[in-house]
């Protein structure tokens, strides 16, 4: 027997498709592969080291709760987050692993979030769910500044950003994941707050300090230039971090959900010049049927 009632789902049929992309990046790519500058390509660098642990912890965070989710759309939504943020984890250990051979110190970002990390995981499980919805609002933010900043994309070696691009994407299309299944265990407008505090207080000076290690280890920190150049491209007036600073306290609304800020049309455009024929990926997505 045949029909909707059942009919398997999974994550791409719920628009969360998990996808093996074979990233390649040339022997000949600059090290400083974002503007040439130092300082600016260090901060994108760190956040490479940052994912694969913070992936991981976003997947344990949601993980304790899957067997109270009995909404068959969101059960197949966690499937493809999963998928998804396993294969970030996966490409960007490949991609930290390259830029360590490029002389970046990758060793510092890895240890110093696992601290962190460390240090949340000791929050409640729900709570730890609620910093996890915090940090997926953030790097929804992040993602939705990359796709649509052009002079971003202008600025970054045309094949490093293809990466980026990839990864935007998907943390778009899996952005409310987290959040819904909070919703389901009890959305707490309390403990959102307290779970994003704990947060900033944990992460943020850890990101400092890490940002100015690896620049100090390159001998980068104190290059006047090429420092201010690049704190101007990143926290400037228009920089692609001033950006998003606006945006962030809305995950402390009452009534905040990832989808009140709709990015469908974005995630439907960058999904045909990425993976379209003749798209950017196109020719190294490997499970398309997927």
């Amino acid at each position: 027997m045949t029909g909707k009632a059942n009919t398997i789902l999974n994550g791409a049929s719920v628009g969360i498709p998990p996808r093996h992309i074979d990233f390649s990046f040339p022997d000949s790519m600059q090290k400083y592969f974002y503007a040439g500058n130092a300082t600016a390509t260090t901060f994108f660098a760190m956040l490479s080291g940052f994912f694969p642990p913070g992936e991981r912890y976003f997947m344990d965070s949601v993980r304790p709760f899957r067997s109270r989710i009995t909404n068959k759309q969101l059960r197949a939504a966690i499937s493809g987050f999963m998928g998804q943020e396993a294969i970030h984890g996966r490409e960007h250990d490949r991609l930290n692993a390259l830029l360590a051979e490029k002389g970046f110190d990758m060793a510092t970002p890895d240890r110093t979030v696992r601290i962190g990390l460390r240090v949340l995981k000791m929050l409640p499980p729900s709570t730890r769910l609620a910093a996890t919805t915090f940090m997926e609002h953030f790097t929804a933010l992040l993602a939705e500044q990359l796709l649509e900043d052009e002079s971003f994309q202008g600025l970054a070696d045309p094949e490093m950003i293809k990466i980026w691009q990839w990864h935007a994407l998907e943390e778009l299309e899996h952005k409310s994941v987290a959040y819904d299944v909070y919703e389901v265990i009890g959305n707490s407008h309390g403990e959102r707050i307290a779970a994003a505090a704990a947060s900033l207080v944990v992460l943020l000076p850890m990101l400092g300090i890490t940002w100015a290690w690896m620049l100090a280890k390159d001998r980068q920190l104190g290059n006047i230039g090429d420092n201010v150049k690049g704190l101007s491209m990143l926290f400037g007036k228009n920089g692609f971090v001033t950006g998003i600073l606006p945006r962030v306290p809305e995950f402390i609304g009452k009534r905040f959900h990832p989808e009140n800020h709709d990015t469908r049309a974005l995630e439907s455009a960058w999904r045909k010049r990425l993976f379209a024929e003749g798209g950017a990926l196109h020719d190294v997505y490997q499970n398309r049927v997927a």
